[in-house]
């Protein structure tokens, strides 16, 4: 069986049939495993049911893998592994990119399923290069001058919908050391070469602006990338993977299964330091991280 890939969405998102990732990889599927990622930005392995050692080696064609998470700590035995448990503080029901506090954030996130809800539990994702696109001219001259900070004190665990101890000690956790970095509002990705919306949850703020001003903005930039044409809807199953390119989306996390149980273990690929459309570079305000490439 050859692979084939089939588109999903209208603007973002194809489903992977004709390959099992529970073997090493050829180098010409590889690839095109690779373009169809910064093509469709999310892409969906159904019933691969693999081990945490499977998922690693899959993730590697993609690049050089991060430690599970700045702060939290991974899987126990596996430093790449990070696991998202419902039950413990980690239910991201706020639009976000993954790690963009730090001045490299990741360049892909894979996301496998052990547990799901009966019902609820889905991943929402956005594409952040159509966002762009929809701009009005003279909204995407504003945000391709503007900057802005990006902090782990700013995380979605704070939501008042989460107040519990569990959730208190998970934040605390999560922030146990600050991190502060400036990224440009767009940012290029250096493979499909489109500039992206580069805000969500983790921003603080826009340099230069009140705190008023910056939410104004933010929010009317935000409306873009979650617009429903952006955006796709995964329904779990036990045994899935989902790749997603971490420098061309947002995503979600539903939280509507209640106390029902819901676990998933996470693998990032290193990326690169975001560069703004005139060539700039992101900046440390505060806190280095390790795999800083």
């Amino acid at each position: 069986m050859s692979i084939e890939i089939q588109r999903i969405g209208g603007r973002i998102g194809a489903a992977v049939t004709g390959v099992d990732l529970k073997h090493p990889i050829a180098a010409d599927v590889a690839e095109k495993i690779r373009d169809a990622l910064v093509e469709h930005k999310v892409l969906v392995f159904r019933g691969q049911h693999l081990d945490d050692e499977q998922h690693q080696r899959f993730a590697s064609i993609f690049g050089e893998l991060t430690l599970a998470h700045p702060t939290v700590p991974s899987v126990d035995g596996q430093a790449n592994v990070l696991e998202v448990a419902g039950g413990e503080g980690a239910r991201a029901n706020a639009w976000h990119t993954d790690v963009t506090f730090v001045a490299a954030p990741p360049k892909a996130t894979t996301l496998r399923s052990l547990v799901v809800p009966p019902y609820g539990g889905d991943t929402l994702f956005a594409n952040t290069a159509a966002a762009y696109d929809d701009l009005p001219e003279h909204l995407r001259l504003l945000a391709d001058r503007a900057w802005a900070e990006h902090s782990n004190e700013y995380d979605y665990a704070e939501h008042p919908q989460f107040r519990s101890a569990e959730v208190e000690e998970y934040h605390k956790v999560f922030v146990s050391t600050r991190y502060r970095t400036a990224h440009p509002v767009v940012r290029v990705n250096p493979d499909s070469g489109r500039p992206n919306l580069f805000i969500g949850n983790f921003v603080t703020g826009i340099l230069g602006l009140s705190k008023t001003e910056s939410r104004d903005i933010l929010r009317l930039l935000q409306h873009y990338v979650t617009r429903p044409e952006n955006t796709l809807r995964h329904k779990w199953q036990v045994g899935d993977l989902v790749v997603w390119d971490n420098r061309s989306t947002q995503h979600y996390a539903a939280d509507d299964y209640g106390d029902l149980p819901r676990k998933l273990h996470r693998v990032t690929v290193a990326g690169d330091v975001p560069v703004s459309v005139d060539g700039v570079k992101s900046y440390v305000i505060e806190g280095e991280f390790s795999d800083v490439r």
